[in-house]
């Protein structure tokens, strides 16, 4: 006894109606994998016919030319605003080590000529 007997017992068990009913199904269903199949390649088997509403998801999704036009824009606001903040940043640390160097001078740690020497090193920054 091979497959195809134990095949032919389970069908010949059922009610005439309901092995067409069955067959019918599994026809249908073999209609539906063969076209999705040939639609959509391997994902159909990952996503069935869904595919379709995710790629218009992810189309929704990507970014347009106009997008990245404003995005060119703002990142080189972006860049000004970060250079402005360097100046600015390195304006004030200058002044700190001025002043630093003005209360070594106070505190007896330094004298006027080191001093003098930092001040203008500063200076040529």
């Amino acid at each position: 006894m091979n497959s195809w007997d134990v095949l032919s017992t389970i069908i010949n068990g059922f009610p005439p109606i309901a092995t067409a009913l069955m067959l019918a199904a599994v026809l249908a269903a073999m209609i539906l994998f063969i076209t999705g199949f040939s639609r959509h390649g391997i994902d159909f088997i990952k996503h069935g016919f869904r595919q379709n509403l995710l790629n218009e998801e992810l189309m929704a999704k990507l970014a347009t030319k106009e997008d990245i036009a404003g995005m060119r824009i703002d990142i080189s606001k972006l860049e000004t605003d970060l250079e402005t903040i360097k100046v600015n940043h390195f304006g004030h640390l200058k002044n700190f080590l001025t002043e630093l160097t003005s209360i070594l001078v106070d505190k007896n740690i330094i004298n006027n000529e080191n001093k003098a020497r930092l001040d203008n090193h500063l200076r040529g920054m």
